[in-house]
């Protein structure tokens, strides 16, 4: 049996790696667990899996806990991240906090010498190499979550001593794949939120629709697999069956396919080197008919062209694109600006805040804050 904390258990993600626990109840047991300030949804997980420590960072009031959890230890702001990751005993960590918040989250459980599984990908994008080296001397590797990177991981595995010579990213385009710019420029809150194939949190759909999310994974994909942005390529892939794939020297193409469904790469994470079952069954070719792939259009989508000039800058420049981008996604959804303001202002950011550096947390934290505040 293996021992997991879950970092984000109210989440999306977290959710779904709850119901892989909740399917396999020999081979799992929740250790530790904890929500933004979704408390009642935390206290009924709490209740079912029974965890040694759960937190709340957000509005934590030791007196609102329910008196049928007493068995559970609670723990309040910054404090629960830091132990749910590295104090209280567990196999690995789930990390899927969405934003910079996740990098604490990640070296911690690092640290404390924990099997990383990531699903979030700001960790990466705003202090990549102080995890990549900090995982390289734990001897944990870190274990993608998100679909396109965990497709790309299981066909590394496949891949065996034969290195990639190109790494192909998909993208579904979200929901304004077909729209003008115009259009897109002038879009609402509702219309960024409703995404084709995937249910996700509000965050990280507005960036699906943007594709500041491909920018951020092609960030997270230059740490994760060593390769530098010029040979990660990113396709439009509307029906998200191919997940992704990678390209060897002599021309032949391994990917991986299956439903648009973050049960399996979350299971895969779980059970890495085996594969368990998820509740998701494979897709049915022959209900799919075709699978159409189409280059993405810059011009419309400028977060590509943005993502792969900060990975060129270096220094802080990935940190300020995502804090950026945070920001301008919270004043988009507060309806304070239209959706063709976010990479404007990120842009805006990008050319304010050139030649910072990164080279500690400290340096990362004060880059994110100064990329918020323009």
């Amino acid at each position: 049996m293996k021992t997991i904390s879950i970092l984000g258990s109210t989440g999306s993600i977290g959710k779904q790696a709850l119901e892989i626990c909740r399917l396999h109840p020999d081979r799992y047991r929740v250790t530790a667990l904890t929500a933004r300030a979704s408390r009642e949804t935390l206290f009924e997980q709490v209740r079912e899996f029974r965890p040694e420590m759960a937190g709340l960072t957000e509005g934590f009031e030791a007196s609102e806990i329910p008196a049928d959890l007493s068995f559970c230890r609670f723990v309040g702001g910054r404090e629960a991240l830091r132990a749910a990751a590295a104090e209280v005993p567990a196999d690995m960590v789930l990390v899927s906090i969405v934003g910079i918040a996740g990098l604490a989250g990640v070296m911690d459980a690092l640290g404390a010498g924990r099997q990383v599984l990531l699903a979030n990908k700001e960790a990466l994008v705003t202090g990549g190499h102080l995890v990549t080296d900090l995982a390289r001397k734990a001897g944990k590797p870190l274990l993608p979550v998100d679909s396109e990177h965990s497709a790309i991981f299981q066909c590394l595995q496949a891949a065996g001593p034969n290195p990639a010579e190109r790494i192909l990213l998909t993208a579904s385009g979200g929901p304004f794949r077909t729209w003008d710019p115009e259009r897109i420029r002038r879009a609402t809150p509702a219309e960024a939120l409703r995404h084709p194939n995937w249910s996700m949190g509000a965050k990280i759909t507005v960036d699906s629709a943007s594709m500041f999310n491909k920018g951020l994974e092609i960030m997270e994909a230059r740490w994760l697999f060593d390769l530098p942005e010029d040979r990660i390529q990113v396709l439009v892939h509307p029906e998200s069956i191919v997940h992704s794939g990678i390209v060897f020297r002599d021309g032949a193409v391994l990917a991986q396919l299956g439903q648009p469904d973050m049960r399996v790469p979350i299971g895969y994470a779980m059970s890495y080197p085996e594969r368990l079952e998820t509740g998701v069954a494979a897709p049915d070719f022959f209900a799919l008919g075709r699978l159409t792939f189409e280059e993405p259009d810059e011009k419309k989508f400028p977060a590509l062209r943005l993502a792969r000039a900060a990975l060129r800058a270096g220094g802080a420049a990935c940190t300020v694109f995502n804090g950026a981008n945070e920001a301008a996604v919270a004043a988009f959804l507060r309806e304070e600006i239209p959706f063709g303001e976010i990479a404007l202002r990120v842009e805006r950011a990008l050319d304010r805040l050139a030649g910072l550096r990164a080279d500690s947390l400290e340096e990362i934290w004060e880059a994110d804050r100064l990329a918020r505040r323009i």
